[in-house]
């Protein structure tokens, strides 16, 4: 059985408090679907501020001086954001395992469509690992490190890949689904922007923009 799960590659910055998260080995990769705990959703809406903190390019605002804002500032004026991790494939009958490479983010994911479409190689790394799709007819084969020559390999079908590439896109908008109601409660004066800043960097915006606040 092959499995892809769209992954975050995780690191808490030391002394962390703004919100409450979740005990995860730093550089382990944290699944995203909906069902994560609140802990977990933190994490992930951690990880993926963290990865923005920075001050954008241009003219935008100023970095608020308050710490919640000031973390916060990357996510909500980065254009483009920026998710470390990717699409992880398992073979779970050869324990062979394609980890995301650092050169295609998880804001990339619908690379795999356009390889899909009609591309023959797709690239997500290099050294000290350097993970490659390519495709063969109506055959795709994930070679785990290109550059070891017994590197393990996963091989599924085109029309499996698109059945598994429409899961990994659900698990993405189930976690979106969970992250706004997650920020309606740590991050209540910043949800929408939140949520519509997490629908960009998971390139789901706009068909799953979140719907205005009730209240």
């Amino acid at each position: 059985m092959i499995v892809m799960q769209p992954v975050l590659e995780m690191y808490t910055p030391d002394g962390f408090d703004l919100w409450p998260v979740a005990e995860v080995e730093p550089f382990d990769f944290l699944p995203l679907s909906g069902g994560l705990s609140p802990a977990e959703v933190g994490s992930a809406v951690m990880r993926i501020a963290s990865c923005n903190d920075a001050v954008p390019d241009g003219d935008g605002p100023p970095r608020p001086v308050d710490a919640l804002g000031s973390f916060l500032h990357g996510l909500l004026n980065h254009d483009p954001l920026f998710a470390a991790g990717g699409l992880r494939v398992t073979d779970t009958s050869t324990d062979a395992v394609f980890l995301p490479g650092c050169c295609d983010g998880l804001e990339d994911w619908r690379d795999w469509y356009q390889f899909l479409d009609g591309g023959s190689l797709l690239g997500f790394g290099h050294d000290p690992s350097s993970p490659v799709a390519e495709r063969f007819g109506d055959t795709l084969r994930l070679t785990v490190n290109a550059d070891q020559s017994d590197s393990p390999v996963i091989e599924l079908s085109l029309a499996e890949l698109r059945h598994l590439l429409a899961g990994a896109e659900r698990d993405l908008a189930d976690f979106l689904t969970l992250a706004a109601d997650w920020a309606s409660r740590h991050l209540p004066g910043h949800r929408a922007p939140v949520t519509a800043a997490l629908a960009r960097a998971l390139d789901l915006a706009p068909r799953t923009e979140p719907r205005p606040d009730s209240s």
